[in-house]
């Protein structure tokens, strides 16, 4: 080193701080899960059903890098009733999609979202 060149203390810094060659890591971008525009209509649609008939009011959408999560509250500022999890690494164990109760419960996993969510959709049904 001659006593010209500035002196560095943080590697990829030139003199006065600023970023000579960023140095990137070899780790990928971490990807995030989240619900497409069908399954997040076939939620919505059995949301809808339910808030129609007073028993839903609110819900939450949740997206992290291992599962998606669509949580169903009955009033704002309680525990949610049901969370519709979307978690892809277990596609081919358990099935992508579980519907998961209040107290941590698994009502109903598997891979066709429509059946998983069939377990928590009550349909009305005429009484003779």
């Amino acid at each position: 080193m001659s006593d010209a060149e500035p002196i560095s203390l943080y590697p990829g810094y030139g003199a006065g701080g600023a970023i000579s060659q960023p140095q990137r890591a070899s780790s990928p971008v971490p990807s995030v899960v989240v619900f497409n525009r069908r399954e997040l209509m076939a939620i919505l649609n059995v949301y809808g059903r339910q808030v129609a008939a007073g028993e839903w009011r609110d819900y939450a959408i949740d997206h992290g890098r291992e599962t998606a999560s669509f949580s169903i509250f009955r009033r704002t500022s309680e525990v949610p009733l049901y969370r519709i999890e979307k978690t892809p690494k277990l596609a081919r164990k358990q099935g992508a999609y579980s519907v998961v109760s209040a107290t941590g419960l698994i009502l109903k996993r598997g891979n066709d979202l429509d059946r998983v969510l069939a377990v928590i959709d009550r349909k009305m049904r005429l009484v003779d």
